[in-house]
């Protein structure tokens, strides 16, 4: 894997790094950072009593059409850099994050 990548497999699917933005107007993905190796996403919820996490994780388990308890946030519960596993494959990841 590319160290500047911002997916790589895991398991039965695979991890993404994300920069995430808590308190935006609304949750969407704002970009991505090459350089660090994320996505950037924007959360339209308050970063306190785990509400953004929240709402990051029901963001993406509705784009990935996915239940929302097979999308684990694995690091950063209380940073902004995050390492979130989705069980899709590195591909789907890419094309659905890497297409925003």
């Amino acid at each position: 894997m590319d160290s500047k990548d911002f997916v790589r497999p895991q398991g039965s699917g695979c991890v993404v790094s994300i920069d995430a933005s808590p308190g935006a107007k609304r949750t969407e993905i704002a970009g991505m950072n090459r350089w660090r190796g994320s996505v950037q996403v924007k959360i339209a919820a308050e970063p306190k009593e785990g509400e953004a996490n929240e709402e990051l994780v029901r963001f993406l388990a509705d784009i990935f059409s996915v239940p929302r308890d097979s999308v684990r946030l694995l690091k950063g519960e209380r940073s902004s850099r995050k390492s979130v596993f989705l069980p899709v494959d590195v591909e789907r990841a890419r094309a659905v994050l890497g297409g925003h």
